[in-house]
């Protein structure tokens, strides 16, 4: 099965992550996350279909979320506003990605993309 793997080519941990895929023969298209950012349908559908809370799909470390004070905003914002805001700039969104029919992976931890080998 094909995975779709959000990233950014000067992000460390996306190459980290990049590297796992490869080294594993895991079939993915590359997508790099602040030249084809993803839309408000697909953050919308990752979300519910991740059952992780929209906060984790934010970039929190990352300079443009400081810049934006956003740990005080996101607090006030609907989550559709928040999801919007989330499409705007790819360097908002947590990264990277792994996602397909099943799978929605934020973040690169290693034990967790393990599971991918094992299925």
């Amino acid at each position: 099965m094909q995975y779709l793997f959000l990233g950014y080519p000067r992000c460390s941990t996306s190459n980290k992550a990049e590297k796992f895929l490869k080294d594993n023969k895991i079939d993915y298209n590359f997508r790099n996350i602040t030249v084809d950012k993803p839309t408000v349908t697909e953050l919308t559908l990752w979300i519910k279909k991740s059952e992780l809370p929209i906060k984790r799909f934010f970039n929190t470390s990352g300079l443009v979320y400081k810049e934006l004070n956003l740990k005080d905003k996101l607090a006030t914002m609907t989550e559709e506003e928040q999801i919007e805001l989330l499409s705007t700039n790819g360097m908002l969104v947590k990264r990277p990605l792994l996602v397909n029919d099943d799978v929605i992976l934020v973040g690169f931890k290693e034990e967790d993309w393990k599971q991918l080998v094992k299925e």
